[in-house]
């Protein structure tokens, strides 16, 4: 785009957001997206975790606010990222799997379709810039890759980095060698995953430094603290000397318990990127002109030793609170109402119509987006758009929650409802005392699936696919 284009863009975006009440300072704000992997609701200590420390969260938290209501639209890696891009429920898109398993593996011939657009698409759109730095995992092969779906820049991993030969079912799997990807080349081999967040961190600060001078989007999607857990030097000081031992002492088969020992040191680097990322915003004059969010891809994992989904019921793959209801927060300094909880419900498919309305740009009109704006409820002007939301596992319609409802069913027949207002850890199964709230759910869930069956659109598949190699 020429510096002429841009420009009259840009006064013609400026333009929409003064019409549209949002507001604008000299220029569109930025956005930047941290996204982790595996990590629970009760992983942060600003959301009541004991098990790790997280200062600079904690403190995004205090300048921000904290979601306490916030979902992904899946409970694993594959279909929580592609709604997150496309503001779409997995199942719309044909991405509530990969191929033959729950998530894309290595060389899978499926991904995230190219006529999808992305949030990054929409806000190129108004002028710019975007750049994921971490985990894609919409698919490897070249035409599914990032920079085919919005992103000016690329450095990265193109899945979870245990879709590896150190796997421990690696004799079912046959996984390849990882690669490590810039933009759409591998540059490496077999990254040494102790250094991923760091690698990651600092690709993204670059990314700031040299985008400041116009509006950017920042997608950074962590592999860690999926497992097996990793942490760079600086953050193993404090590990027992008998962890240590053990690791360095792996050979090429990685200890997964043992490296379950690690996670305060995993979230601990996760947290200093956050600092990293926040002072770096503040060091280019960007601050204040920045909406910065927390969250996380999925719940913990099951029989971890530490990662914790906190007050809620289960783990990552289930449909209960703990699968999909993540530890968020959101910093907009002098927009967004600093030091407050938010338990209004809100979900990552609602990122790009509301960032679409703050950068000045149009929602795509000729497909179905699930994702609704919700800056007014942000900034507390008003309660949550969503009158209901509803939980898959792969393509399964498992569960719905509409208000503080929510009811599960089994095989399509209603199992359990609770009352998440009073009972935000589902243990009180409360159905036979609520006919008239169960066959409201139920009609929600009848209506849903048949807009669904309606109003889907495919995935994308390769012939003859092939892993990525260097």
């Amino acid at each position: 785009m020429s510096r002429i284009k841009t420009t009259a863009l840009g006064s013609i975006t400026l333009l929409l957001l003064c019409l549209q009440g949002v507001p604008v300072e000299s220029r569109q704000p930025n956005f930047v997206v941290i996204f982790t992997d595996d990590q629970g609701y009760g992983d942060l200590s600003c959301f009541g975790g004991d098990h790790i420390d997280t200062p600079n969260i904690d403190r995004m938290a205090a300048e921000g606010m904290k979601l306490t209501g916030f979902y992904v639209a899946a409970p694993v890696c594959t279909p929580s990222r592609a709604a997150l891009m496309t503001g779409c429920y997995p199942k719309r898109i044909d991405m509530a799997t990969g191929s033959n398993f729950g998530v894309l593996l290595a060389g899978d011939r499926k991904g995230l379709h190219p006529r999808e657009i992305t949030i990054a698409e929409v806000l190129q759109t108004a002028g710019y810039s975007t750049g994921i730095f971490g985990k894609w995992h919409l698919g490897d092969q070249p035409e599914f890759l990032p920079t085919k779906q919005g992103f000016d820049e690329y450095f990265g991993i193109p899945y979870s980095h245990d879709i590896h030969p150190f796997h421990p079912r690696q004799s079912h799997y046959k996984f390849p060698p990882l690669p490590l990807l810039e933009n759409d080349t591998v540059v490496e081999m077999e990254p040494d995953a102790d250094f991923l967040t760091k690698r990651v961190t600092e690709a993204a600060v670059s990314f700031i430094e040299r985008h400041q001078d116009a509006p950017f989007f920042l997608y950074v999607p962590h592999p860690i603290p999926h497992a097996p857990l990793h942490a760079s030097p600086p953050f193993m000081k404090d590990v027992a000397q008998e962890t240590l031992d053990a690791i360095n002492a792996e050979d090429g088969n990685i200890d997964y318990r043992t490296r379950d020992k690690i996670y305060r040191q995993a979230i601990a680097e996760i947290d200093w990127s956050v600092g990293q990322i926040l002072s770096t915003l503040k060091a280019n004059g960007l601050d204040e002109n920045t909406f910065v969010l927390f969250t996380s891809d999925n719940g913990p994992p099951k029989n971890s030793l530490f990662a914790s989904a906190g007050p809620l019921r289960g783990n990552k793959g289930t449909a209960f609170e703990g699968g999909m209801r993540e530890p968020t927060v959101v910093r907009w300094p002098g927009k967004i109402p600093a030091g407050q909880t938010n338990d209004e419900l809100m979900t990552t498919m609602d990122l790009l119509p509301t960032f679409a309305k703050l950068a000045g740009a149009s929602v795509p009109s000729d497909r179905v987006i699930d994702g609704k704006d919700i800056w007014s409820t942000l900034i507390g002007k008003s309660a949550t758009p969503h009158e209901c939301f509803f939980y898959h596992r792969g393509n399964t319609l498992a569960a719905v929650r509409c208000g503080n409802w929510k009811l599960h069913i089994n095989r399509g027949k209603p199992a359990q409802l609770y009352d998440l207002s009073t009972d935000i850890g589902e243990t009180k199964n409360v159905i036979e005392s609520h006919p008239d709230v169960v066959a409201r759910l139920q009609q929600h869930l009848a209506t849903f699936a048949r807009d669904i069956a309606e109003n889907s659109r495919p995935a994308a598949f390769v012939d003859d696919p092939r892993p990525l190699s260097k």
